[in-house]
């Protein structure tokens, strides 16, 4: 089937991490929050935020992850298993055909490991849009910067919480619809 693009999918995830950036012996890195973002690609504009907080099965959430992200043990421990969180994003958002976005590679690598662990489908198509390249090539920035980062060099405040895949993917989201807004100004 043809990849819809109608709407793009804009995805940032937190997953359980450590001081030092090593796991514990027998944990391993796990999605704990996948925040999304819709953009209507006529429009430009975003649509829907959500957050879909995930129960790790492999690890625990740190107190070094709780105060980087805010979401504490409690609130990964009340979330749904990653299977369910996968069967949300095939079934309520198409996300198999529509384009998924996010800042840098990360999130994309982190999906497909956990899909892996579980023994889940990957629930997005081959593509994948790195909204991080993309609005250092639109801006003629030599390095990539940071979401918050992009945001100052562009004028923009961030919303929310950074690190929380919610409010990130917001932001994101707001970043890619001004570098595409200013592609399409180009063209015209």
């Amino acid at each position: 089937m043809a990849k819809s693009l109608d709407q793009i999918l804009v995805i940032d995830i937190e997953s359980t991490c450590w001081e030092g950036g090593f796991s514990p012996p027998g944990q391993v890195s796990e999605i704990i929050e996948i925040g999304l973002c819709l953009v209507d690609v006529a429009s430009l504009e975003r649509l829907e935020r959500r957050s879909i907080m995930v129960r790790p099965q492999m690890s625990t959430v740190s107190p070094f992850c709780t105060e980087l992200t805010s979401i504490t043990p409690a609130m990964a421990e009340a979330g749904m298993t990653l299977a369910e969180a996968v069967d949300i994003l095939l079934d309520e958002y198409d996300s198999e055909h529509r384009l998924f976005a996010s800042w840098g590679d990360y999130d994309r690598n982190q999906f497909k490991r956990n899909c892996d662990d579980y023994r889940l489908p990957y629930p997005f198509g081959p593509t994948h849009l790195n909204v991080k390249n993309l609005f250092s090539v639109g801006f003629g920035i030599r390095k990539e910067l940071g979401i918050d980062g992009a945001m100052d060099r562009v004028g923009f405040s961030m919303e929310g919480t950074h690190h929380r895949g919610v409010d990130d993917a917001w932001n994101i989201a707001q970043l890619l619809c001004l570098v595409l807004k200013r592609m399409r100004r180009g063209l015209g």
